[in-house]
């Protein structure tokens, strides 16, 4: 019989703050710091904005590290030898679905441009929702990426 005494120790709602970073393996480092950084426009942090736990890393082109705007740190791991359990990236082949980043209404369609213009393909969308609008393509690895906005008020 399994016990319960973990469900009387629990964090108090508001506890976490915030998402502090998201770690990608990645197969090819220049691909996948041109996407993220060039193509998406992310802020490489570089020299002294570098974690101290990750100079090393960093300066041996193992690790590179991006800023989004609101403060969430997305770390890329070269692994030179990854290679996901299924080619095809249309079939889910990990427990994360994707990653979606926000951006303001007036500015999605120039995001899409930019998809296509990079010769990027994509997945699904776009597509309007009652939640926004949203368009789903991959990074260099295979995984997948939401760009989305809230819908326009009139």
């Amino acid at each position: 019989m399994l016990s319960n005494s973990c469900t009387n120790s629990v964090l108090a709602p508001g506890v976490l703050r915030k998402v502090h970073h998201i770690a990608l393996n990645v197969k090819n480092m220049q691909a996948s710091r041109h996407f993220y950084g060039t193509i998406l426009g992310l802020h490489e942090l570089t020299g002294d904005e570098v974690p101290a736990t990750l100079v090393e890393l960093v300066a041996a082109g193992k690790v590179a590290n991006f800023i989004t705007p609101d403060g969430t740190i997305i770390d890329l791991f070269g692994e030179p030898e990854l290679s996901p359990p299924d080619p095809n990236p249309e079939k889910s082949f990990t427990r994360a679905y994707h990653l979606a980043f926000d951006i303001e209404p007036q500015l999605f369609d120039q995001a899409v441009a930019v998809i296509k213009d990079n010769q990027i393909a994509i997945a699904h969308g776009p597509v309007t929702r009652p939640t926004g609008r949203g368009v789903y393509f991959y990074d260099p690895d295979g995984f997948m990426i939401e760009i989305r906005c809230d819908p326009e008020i009139s």
